[in-house]
């Protein structure tokens, strides 16, 4: 059976934040999704619809520091890791941490940072280390970058190949909120912003343990050929270029287990694979005709259709 104290933490973590995000449950669970499968999201949406405040929002309600890196022509790899300093005092160089050593980072309009800047994130993000100077540095534990980019402005942009985008376990889209999300979004804001009035709601360290949990939660053997099915068709279709890769399918394996230990559950069923496939899959593959991760709807709706072709395990 599932921990309760695990399945009562993360409902108070999910309750927290969606305090301050109103009205986008869905997003707030996929995002909880990356953290505890120790992975990293890519929200894709216009500005001004609150991808900033999730980021926000699930640093506090963890008790986790919270790091904003904004992307820029001119932003240096070293902006990002840090770098060595020359202390004349001691006669020794001294390492100054960069924005990417905190719980939460929100890499905002990542795309608009050269390809090399762009690498220094990945990097950090994949390995859960910076090395500076031949000395090595861990990253805080859990650690999660939350990126931003516009889908709809592309001047002065960088695209984000397919190797980096495998690096994020899914891509999201916030969307606009419902008319009543939004009227209660008016009425929260007349006292200020009602992320500053957040409390934390659970620790690191117990998101650390949440994380050890999710790897024991149990995937039927029907459902592993299930998932394996689906990597495969992205391979073998004849509407892909390029298909999942196999770090790709162990990201779709972990947040499937992730989703189910948050919905309270210590087994996966098959809706939690097929909920996950689109968020999960279409920015891994290239469509034939469109470049990597330049047509967000059109790598979808090809998910789509290659999960109809795959039967459901019952």
């Amino acid at each position: 059976m599932i921990d309760a104290q695990v399945s009562a933490d993360l409902q108070k973590l999910q309750e927290n934040i969606e305090r301050a995000v109103l009205g986008k449950s869905n997003v707030v669970r996929m995002n909880m999704v990356a953290l505890l499968a120790g992975e990293h999201v890519l929200l894709e949406d216009v500005p001004g619809v609150g991808k900033t405040l999730i980021a926000k929002a699930m640093a506090k309600s963890i008790a986790g520091h919270f790091s904003r890196l904004q992307f820029t022509p001119d932003l240096l790899p070293s902006d990002i890791v840090g770098s060595s300093i020359y202390n004349a005092g001691t006669g020794q160089f001294l390492f100054n941490q960069g924005p990417v050593f905190a719980n939460v980072v929100l890499a905002d309009e990542v795309n608009r940072a050269p390809p090399r800047t762009q690498s220094a994130l990945l990097e950090a993000m994949s390995e859960r280390q910076v090395s500076v100077d031949g000395q090595t540095h861990s990253l805080p534990n859990p650690f999660m970058v939350i990126a931003t980019q516009n889908p709809f402005e592309f001047e002065g942009t960088y695209l984000l190949p397919e190797s980096q985008l495998d690096r994020f376990l899914l891509r999201l889209s916030v969307g606009y909120p419902a008319r009543e999300s939004e009227r209660q979004l008016l009425q929260s804001h007349r006292e200020g912003e009602p992320v500053d009035q957040l409390q934390p709601v659970i620790s690191t360290e117990r998101i650390r343990y949440a994380q050890q949990a999710v790897r024991q939660v149990r995937v039927d053997e029907a459902l592993v050929e299930y998932l394996l099915n689906i990597v495969h068709e992205t391979r073998e279709s004849e509407l892909v270029q390029v298909g999942v890769s196999t770090r790709g399918a162990l990201s779709f394996y972990r947040a499937a287990q992730a989703l189910a230990i948050i919905e309270g559950r210590n087994f996966v069923v098959p809706d939690d694979i097929k909920r996950l496939a689109v968020p999960v899959i279409a920015h891994r593959i290239v469509p034939r005709g469109l470049l990597p991760g330049a047509d967000r709807s059109g790598a979808e709706e090809v998910v789509r259709k290659l999960l109809e072709k795959v039967r459901v395990p019952t």
